[in-house]
């Protein structure tokens, strides 16, 4: 009985503190708050079940891998397929402001709301990731079980889209 109170203490140390997390990368996939809160919800008992597999150092990481499977299984369970792999690769050295520019120059946070949620869900993935959780190249490719090159390339074409949306809202 021990064992499983001080179980319960750490998780709620170290995994219930990333809820926000979870619910964003969820809500950024599903598109639906609904379906987010149904796949955390998921996700959490999953990790819960299975927190005597987690021996990093890093539970908020763990934690989006979970919900990032629960996502993909509950996606491939409840919607029809709309994965769209792009391989086409656009010219970045005649791209004149990034995103972070575009905001910085005052985007309607609605037109770059619509614009994430339009991306392909391999890109919104990367975004969501990178600019609106702060993980790593490096932690993102061992979330998603990328090469590190893909995650890269993946946050530049949905950069180029990102600012190629934004750009063709604000002319």
């Amino acid at each position: 009985m021990y064992g499983l109170a001080r179980r319960e203490q750490f998780f709620e140390t170290q995994v219930v503190p990333h809820m926000g997390a979870a619910y964003n990368l969820a809500r950024w996939l599903t598109r639906n708050d609904h379906d987010a809160e149904d796949v955390v919800q998921e996700a959490y008992l999953r990790a819960f079940r299975f927190w005597e597999s987690f021996h990093g150092a890093d539970a908020r990481a763990w934690l989006l891998t979970i919900v990032r499977n629960t996502c993909f299984t509950w996606l491939q369970q409840n919607r029809k397929p709309f994965f769209e792999l792009v391989e086409d690769m656009p010219d970045l050295k005649g791209a004149q402001a990034n995103p972070e520019a575009l905001l910085l120059a005052n985007v309607d946070a609605e037109m770059l709301r619509r614009a994430v949620e339009e991306l392909p869900l391999e890109f919104r993935e990367a975004i969501v990731l990178r600019e609106l959780e702060g993980f790593s190249y490096k932690e993102i490719s061992s979330i998603t079980s990328t090469p590190i090159g893909t995650v890269m390339s993946r946050l530049a074409r949905a950069r180029t889209r990102l600012q190629k949306a934004l750009q063709g809202g604000a002319a």
